[in-house]
């Protein structure tokens, strides 16, 4: 296979002009409480179900984004969200207020990486100005929906990840504000025959291998050559196997590596077993922590690849194994010069 295959540096990188974050109690009171715009007591959100609270959550979300841009809903030419809800309904049902013209995406855990590639692009190209994304995952409504509802008391197994009440949106222009969008790799289906919906970091770290090594060896650095490179979500399992998987190719993630899914909860109080998981985790702790490193030069080069178990709870119950995606962002504090592959 071509070894750049998907892998495209962008000619007039998009800026990364605005954020915002939205998490619910327990991932709040987590290490990472201290970065995120709103942390909601209520896991209702002020609503009657849990998908009602997801969608709530998505609204105020994309309410903080409007409010972090000064600017309206008209301003914005396109959104591209999604969620881990059938029909992505948890993004439809929150922003069909806004009259923005909506792109409604599913990568599972990667959609917020495949909604940066796909609205970065298309800035990039000039065909859209402005353009949000943004996503969101609830605890509740997950469960729900992949496992047992919550009422069923179901045990969960050691390696199992916490589904995160979480949300995050960016809006993307052309800008000479940092941070940037330097290049992006579109992730490609891997599926290495795991059964087991609850061991999610094993099935998604094969993609992520997949993808972070395509793009190294594409724009020809190393692991060094990056402050950070940050996985979403693969959680304790999966992130020492990603480590494994990568240094048998000769490239170490050991010393910059990070992974949302690890960083969002105290696993020693919370009990979460595994870490964090789901379309919020990466985009909140991305949009909450990350991009205002970025932004002051704390951090300058950064890899941005999140992963997303591609799980049907029917495929799974007929023994069917999970694919996996990986889609990567690489921001950076610099823009450079105009470049292309």
């Amino acid at each position: 296979m071509n070894p750049t295959h998907s892998c495209i540096l962008l000619r007039h990188p998009p800026s990364v002009s605005a954020w915002a974050s939205t998490v619910g109690k327990k991932e709040g009171d987590g290490p990472m409480g201290f970065c995120f715009d709103i942390v909601e007591s209520d896991s209702h959100f002020g609503k009657e179900s849990w998908e009602q609270a997801e969608s709530e959550m998505q609204r105020r979300t994309m309410q903080q984004l409007l409010l972090a841009a000064d600017c309206k809903p008209s301003d914005l030419d396109a959104v591209f969200a999604g969620d881990l809800i059938n029909q992505c309904t948890s993004s439809t049902f929150g922003l069909r207020h806004l009259e923005i013209p909506f792109f409604g995406i599913y990568g599972a855990c990667s959609t917020m990486a495949e909604g940066l590639l796909l609205a970065s692009l298309c800035v990039d190209s000039g065909y859209l100005s402005r353009a949000a994304v943004l996503t969101s995952s609830h605890f509740s409504s997950a469960e729900r929906q992949f496992r047992f509802p919550l009422s069923y008391g179901a045990q969960r197994t050691p390696n199992a990840q916490w589904t995160c009440t979480a949300s995050g949106a960016a809006l993307l222009e052309r800008s000479d504000q940092p941070p940037y969008i330097l290049g992006v790799c579109g992730g490609i289906v891997r599926d290495y025959g795991i059964t087991d919906a609850n061991n999610m970091g094993a099935a998604m770290a094969p993609a992520a291998a997949d993808t972070i090594l395509r793009y190294l060896n594409a724009t020809g650095t190393r692991p060094s050559d990056y402050d950070m490179i940050v996985t979403g979500d693969l959680g304790l399992v999966g992130s020492k196997l990603l480590c494994k998987l990568t240094a048998a190719q000769g490239f170490d993630l050991t010393k910059n590596h990070k992974d949302c899914g690890v960083m969002m909860f105290d696993n020693s109080t919370q009990d979460t077993h595994a870490g964090g998981s789901g379309c919020g985790c990466s985009a909140s702790i991305l949009c909450g922590y990350f991009l205002p490193k970025l932004q002051s030069g704390e951090i300058r080069n950064l890899l941005f690849a999140a992963t997303g178990a591609l799980l049907s709870p029917m495929l799974c119950q007929q023994g069917e194994s999970i694919p996996a995606v990986c889609h990567l962002v690489h921001f950076a504090h610099d823009c450079g010069k105009e470049h292309g592959v």
